[in-house]
This record gives C-alpha cells, structure tokens and sequence, in this order.
C-alpha cells in the first residue's frame, strides 16, 4: 500500500502530469469564461428586460440575480471541467503525444490519476455551494421576494397593460388599478377579459374588479361587477350574452401556488433541516445536493475514456458524444428528482439508480477501451460462427 501511496505521489509530480494538468486548467477556465458569459449574460438581458417593462429599478433586480448565479456555478464547474479534460486528452492524442506516453507505459489510469488534483478541488468547491452556498441564496432570494413581491408572477396587476394568466388562456386588461390595504387585494376598473371556455372564446366587460385570494384554496380571483360575458364568437348565432352582478373569474390556480411555495421553500432550507424533515419534497432535494459533486467523479473518468481519438479522426466528434453524455445524465437526474417528488418512484433508487446507470456506462468504456469487449463476443456462439478452414 506504501508503494502504491509513493509511486501515486512520484506521478503526480512528474513533468508530464504538470504538464497535462497545465493544459487542463488553462482549458478548464477558458470553457468556464465562455460558457459563463453565455448564461450570466443571458440573465442579465432578461434582467434589464423586466426592469423596463415593469418599471422596477434595476438596483432592486440586481441581488436576485446574483443568487441565480450563485445556484448556476455548480453546473458551469461541472461542465467546464468535463469538457476540459476531453479537450486536454483529445489534444494528447492529436498531437501523437498520448502516443508516446503510452509508449512510455503511460495508461488511461495515469491520465485519471494525472488531473486528480483538480478534479477533487472541484468536488470539494461544488459540495460547499450544493451544501451551502445555494441553499442560502435560494433563502435570502425567497425573503427578497416575500417582501418586495416584484419579483412574483403574482404581484398586482399593472393598468393599462395586457396581462397574461394560465398560460395564455387568460388575457386581462384594466384601464385603472388601486391596491388596497392588504398586500393580497387590488381594486381595478373598466375591465376587459379575454379567455376560453371549453375550447370556446369568452369576452367579458365589467365596470370594476377587485383581485383576491380566496383563504381555503389559496387560488387568485377577479370578482367582476356589473359586466356582461359573451361566449362564443362575434357575429355568430350561437353566441351566448349573460349580464351579472357579481362573476368570479380564477386566475391562478391554488394548486400551482402551493406547489411553488413547497419547491422554493424546500430550495431555500439547509441541509440539515432536510435530513430532519424527511419526505418526498426533502428527500428528492437532498439527493439532488448530493448528486451534483458526485456527477463530477464519474464525469472525470469518463471524460479521459472520450478524450482519445485518433491523429486524422474528425474534430469534435468526442466533444459531441460528451455533451450528449452530459445532457442525459443530468436530465436522468431531473426526471429521477421529479419523479420522487410525485411520488412516482422509491427514494431508496432515487437518483442513486442514475449514477449506478453511468458507472455500468463507465465500466463499458473502460471494457472497450481495454479491447476486452471483442474477446466476450467471441466466446459467445452467435458471434462466432466463422466457418472452419479445411488444410
């Protein structure tokens, strides 16, 4: 064990695993410099974006995007470094320099052992922001919001603009809004609504509206006051006139309010407090903090088997086949969360089922790159069935 210690130490020193390590990290904070400025920028726009069109200042959207980013690092470091070590190992052997070092009885396993360092810095740097660093700025995101509600898709409505509920359905428009005591009323007037009905267009006019949350189904409401609905479509027969007094018209469902309440509220507590709680909500969240440091172990090692490619092998190729890889593991582990969430599967196989499903992934690789898989086709009859040669 000794030895092994010692001649792990000696190759982590020689010049040609600083040599790849120096690759590394020059790529690796190149992707991160580039694949950062593709989604902070992006968040940025939008930033500005709803700064203008809701009129709030920018200063007061500033810190809620800084804890978006906060909870985005760990996925840029994930995928930065997996990217980066297929680059620097790709780069070995297009250059034939991979070549020699095998010459040398430089393996795959060197290569794993070379950019350890780096790869467990990240592990450590993704533990403490999953552990930590996100929850708390999901938490401090969450108050920022409970008490400016300038950020909620629920805040009140904006007169003389078009609103948008349910996904479209729902198009809303008051020439005047007056919010009353209560953070959750709103008084409106001169109301115009355009919604459908099962699969038929409703167009409703009303004097004066008021906006509410109903106290048992936490859903959202406009309470209509002398109006008049018209269902169907202008000019047709068919149309339906009714008149009200009174006409209460949802527009968000309770339902979708709770379960945004349950997600944001679980992002937010630490991680102890999930251990406590227990649950379907705290258990898929607390698998999710755990996966995405585990992600870059495995990722490392499969990023060296993808990162050999031939000297005249197409450009990009390997790099494709990592990011498909990427794709679907960290969407298995999205489906695999939600379907804890609902219910829908056991916590037990949870998102563990999922790595297990890219370590069997890992161990083909390494059977392939081994050239071992060919020599289990051959004892196998189906794929032997060369015919015999007679002298």
């Amino acid at each position: 064990m000794q030895k092994k210690l010692l001649s792990i130490f000696k190759y982590q020193n020689s010049r040609i695993a600083k040599y790849i390590r120096h690759n590394l990290v020059t790529l690796f904070f190149a992707i991160i410099f580039i694949i950062g400025l593709v989604v902070f920028g992006n968040q940025f726009v939008l930033m500005v974006q709803e700064s203008v069109e809701r009129g709030i200042p920018l200063q007061e959207l500033m810190p809620l995007v800084s804890f978006n980013m906060i909870r985005d690092v760990s996925l840029i470091l994930s995928l930065s470094l997996f990217l980066a070590i297929i680059l620097t190992i790709s780069q070995l052997y297009k250059n034939s320099e991979a070549v020699v070092m095998n010459s040398l009885g430089l393996s795959d396993k060197h290569f794993i052992v070379f950019i350890q360092p780096l790869v467990l810095l990240s592990f450590v740097i993704i533990f403490f922001l999953t552990i930590y660093a996100v929850p708390w700025a999901m938490q401090q995101k969450n108050i920022m919001e409970e008490e400016t509600k300038n950020a909620s898709e629920f805040s009140f409505i904006t007169e003389g603009e078009f609103e948008v509920f349910k996904q479209g359905k729902i198009v809303f428009y008051a020439s005047e809004s007056k919010p009353l005591d209560t953070i959750e009323g709103q008084n409106m007037e001169e109301i115009f609504i355009y919604a459908f009905d099962n699969e038929k267009p409703v167009i409703v006019l009303a004097s004066e509206a008021k906006k509410y949350i109903d106290s048992e189904s936490k859903s959202i409401y406009l309470r209509l006051k002398d109006g008049v609905r018209y269902q169907g479509i202008p000019g047709n027969e068919n149309i339906n006139i009714l008149n009200f007094d009174w006409y209460d018209l949802e527009i968000v469902s309770g339902e979708l309010q709770k379960s945004i309440v349950i997600y944001t509220k679980i992002e937010g507590k630490s991680t102890l407090d999930l251990i406590k709680e227990g649950g379907r909500y705290a258990n898929a969240e607390l698998q999710w903090r755990l996966s995405q440091p585990i992600t870059v172990l495995i990722l490392s090692v499969i990023g060296v088997f993808l990162g050999k490619t031939s000297p005249r092998g197409g450009k990009g190729v390997n790099l494709l086949i990592g990011i498909i890889v990427f794709m679907l593991y960290y969407n298995g582990l999205l489906i695999a969360k939600s379907a804890i969430e609902l219910g829908q599967m056991d916590p037990i196989i949870g998102l563990w089922g999922v790595h297990l499903l890219m370590v069997l992934l890992l161990l083909l690789l390494y059977q392939f790159r081994q050239m071992r898989i060919a020599n289990y086709l051959d004892k196998i009859p189906f794929f032997n069935n060369k015919d015999k040669s007679h002298a």
